[in-house]
This record gives C-alpha cells, sequence and structure tokens, in this order.
C-alpha cells in the first residue's frame, strides 16, 4: 500500500525547483490558458481482469497514479539490524495529452528512501521530484525500469531488482531477489479499498526478497544482507471521501509465509475498508474477511517535529491470531511535503504471532497529522 497525492500542479512544481520541475513550470506559466481544454480520462480499475507478467511489472500511463514500494531489513557484518524504503511514484497530470510539446508535464515522476537505523535514532530520508522526459525521469512499460535522475531501480532479465540510490545522506546499492512467486493481491490482483468498487487498485507482491548489497554513509561503504517486500499498485481512484488515512503491513514471516493487512481509517479513527491475506510456507493463500480483522492501537508516539501522533505499536487480530507490531524504532516519520505534500510514518518492525517472534517487516500510517487527498 502506498500514496500518491495527485493535486501536483503548479504549487507542487514551486516547491520542487528540479531542472524538470523548472520547464514544466515554465510550461505552464505560458500556455496555462490552453493546457486544460482537453483534460484526458483516465482508465478505470475493474475486477476479472488478468495481470499479464512481465508486463505489468512495468508502468500503466493511462492509469492516474503508480508505485514500485520496496522495503526491508538489512543486517549488517556485526550484526547490527537496519531498515530501508525505496519508493517511486508515477503520477498522470490533468494536462492535454494530445499536447505535442516535449515540455508538457503529462507525467511526473516522484520518489523516496529512507533508512532507519536504531544507533542515529531518528530517519534518515531523501525525496526527488520531476516530470518524466529528456532523460530525467522515466518509468518504461515492458517491466520495471524507474528512474529520476540518478535514481533508479530496474527488473533485470533474471528477475532481480536493481536498487542504486545515492542519497542526500546514504548510499544504497541493493539486489533484491525474488524466492517466491507474485502473490496477487485481494482477486487475483483487484484490491478493494473502499465500500465501491471504483475505489480499488490493481496489486500485487513480491515478498520473501532475498537482498544483498551495501549501504555507504560518510564515504564508507558496508556489506548488507537481508530480506524485502516489494508492491507495485496502479489506478485511478483509491479513497473513499470520507477516509482520512491508513494503516498498512507487509511482513516476511520467519517460516517463509507472508502477511499483508491494511485498514482504511475514517476521521474518528473506525475501519472504512480493510483486508488481509496470508500466503503460508506452501503457497496456500488465506484471505482474511472483514469482519475479523481488528486493528488496536497499543502505544503512541508524538513526533517532536509535526505533532502527529502515530499508534508505532499496533495489535492486529484476525480470527482467532493476534500480530503484535513493535518498531525497530520510534522515529521513522517522514515528511514529504516537498514531493508528494504527505507526512507520514513508514517504518521497520518486528512482528509476534499468538506473543512469539514470527518475522519482521514494515509499517505505514498515513493521515495522522491532516487528512490525506488523493
Amino acid at each position: 500500500m502506498k500514496f500518491f497525492t495527485h493535486r501536483l500542479r503548479v504549487y507542487t512544481l514551486l516547491r520542487a525547483p528540479t531542472l524538470g520541475s523548472l520547464l514544466a513550470l515554465i510550461f505552464f506559466l505560458n500556455v496555462g490558458n490552453h493546457v486544460q481544454a482537453a483534460s484526458p480520462v483516465f482508465t478505470t480499475v475493474v475486477p476479472g481482469k488478468t495481470l499479464n507478467f512481465p508486463r505489468d511489472f512495468g508502468a500503466h500511463p493511462d492509469f492516474r497514479t503508480e508505485w514500485w514500494y520496496a522495503t526491508g531489513w538489512l543486517q549488517t557484518p556485526d550484526g547490527e539490524s537496519q531498515g530501508f524504503q525505496v519508493t517511486f511514484f508515477r503520477s498522470a497530470t490533468e494536462h492535454d495529452a494530445a499536447n505535442p510539446s516535449r515540455f508538457a508535464p503529462k507525467q511526473l515522476i516522484v520518489a523516496h528512501a529512507a533508512l532507519s537505523d536504531p544507533a542515529l535514532g531518528k530517519l534518515m530520508h531523501d525525496q526527488k521530484i520531476a516530470r518524466a522526459g529528456f532523460g530525467l525521469a522515466h518509468a518504461g512499460e515492458a517491466t520495471t525500469d524507474v528512474k529520476l535522475r540518478q535514481w533508479t531501480m530496474r527488473r533485470d532479465a533474471d528477475g532481480r531488482y536493481q536498487i542504486a540510490l545515492p542519497a542526500r545522506d546514504f548510499t544504497l546499492s541493493l539486489t533484491l531477489t525474488p524466492t517466491q512467486p507474485v502473490l496477487l493481491q485481494g482477486e487475483q490482483g483487484y484490491s478493494r479499498k473502499g465500500p465501491v468498487a471504483g475505489q480499488a487498485s490493481y496489486y500485487y507482491s513480491e515478498p520473501q526478497l532475498k537482498v544483498s548489497g551495501q549501504i555507504t554513509r560518510n564515504g564508507k561503504p558496508v556489506t548488507v544482507q537481508g530480506s524485502a517486500w516489494l508492491d507495485h499498485e496502479w489506478s485511478s481512484t483509491l479513497l473513499d471521501p470520507r477516509a482520512v488515512g491508513w494503516d498498512w503491513v507487509g511482513a516476511n514471516l520467519d517460516d517463509g509465509s507472508a502477511l499483508m493487512a491494511f485498514r482504511i481509517r475514517s476521521v474518528d479513527g473506525q475501519a472504512l475498508w480493510q483486508h488481509a491475506t496470508l500466503r503460508d510456507a506452501n503457497g496456500k493463500l488465506h484471505a482474511i474477511s472483514a469482519d475479523a480483522i481488528r486493528f488496536t492501537p497499543l502505544r503512541e508516539w508524538r513526533s517532536p517535529r509535526t505533532g502527529a501522533r502515530y499508534p508505532v505499536s499496533m495489535q492486529i487480530d484476525m480470527s482467532d491470531t493476534r500480530w503484535q507490531l513493535t518498531p525497530l524504532q520510534d522515529d521513522q516519520e517522514l515528511d514529504s511535503r516537498q514531493s508528494t505534500g504527505a507526512v507520514y510514518w513508514e517504518g521497520a518492525v518486528t512482528i509476534e504471532r499468538n506473543g512469539k517472534p514470527a518475522g519482521r517487516g514494515y509499517f505505514e500510517m498515513t493521515g495522522y497529522l491532516k487528512a490525506l487527498k488523493l
């Protein structure tokens, strides 16, 4: 589960003065009276569609928004644990699709990167934004191939994901190797996010990815290994108008299983929609019905920067199973107001199953500072 704020027009471009955004801004200012003449009609998500790989590893520019989202736990040679997040977003703007200008910002590419290190005690993160084109940014359609300047995520011929990402305070050079088949979320990849059928995404995951590579900090490369989870979603309409945000977890369990659960929250904190999937070590898929899921906050952390309060420790009951999420560190808040416009908590967590250690994953919470606008 991920998100992208669609109201990316002049104000977003002003916030992020990359070469691509400046060119786009010039285009807005000079011909803005004409670009809204024929706003594009975005493709909608419908049930019953069969996802087709490797094509669906790639971008879907006819849909409004899309993201590739990799998170994981890494270990250094001395046994220290760190968490990482890499997300690339693609967003189609409302500019005239027939506009032939190379400067027309029809697609925007945004990327976030973060590293959780308990020795530091707070999240290190970076973000970039540019409109697609001119070799600055792109999202390829044949398979996963996303780029934003020097930041890249590519799926090679052997199905491995190669991540090269020189961020402000760290550099990630990672290879993510699949060990299990693609996991289609929801109904064969059609994932409902609300009570209306169109409030949905196409959504698949690749859990239990084996990670190898390097983290470089202060000019010093450190070899790491670990496990990761990759999500890819695309949609044109996601949230119910009453929704303020969501809580989502994706977890690689120690026995080889994979757990995904989310709830869409209303302003009173109640679940407007929720769903969970557990694929066991034998590959059997268990879909958990909404009435059998209950999220219960256990402990709150208040951000000293934004004042947002996040339930960083969460209990999730599913039928006769109780899961408990405990953060690697409390401060894993990411302020992306310079790119997507949102402030959210995205962090590495350990997982207990009925009181016993069960695995590791990533927990995402949105809409705790203010309602998330999509």
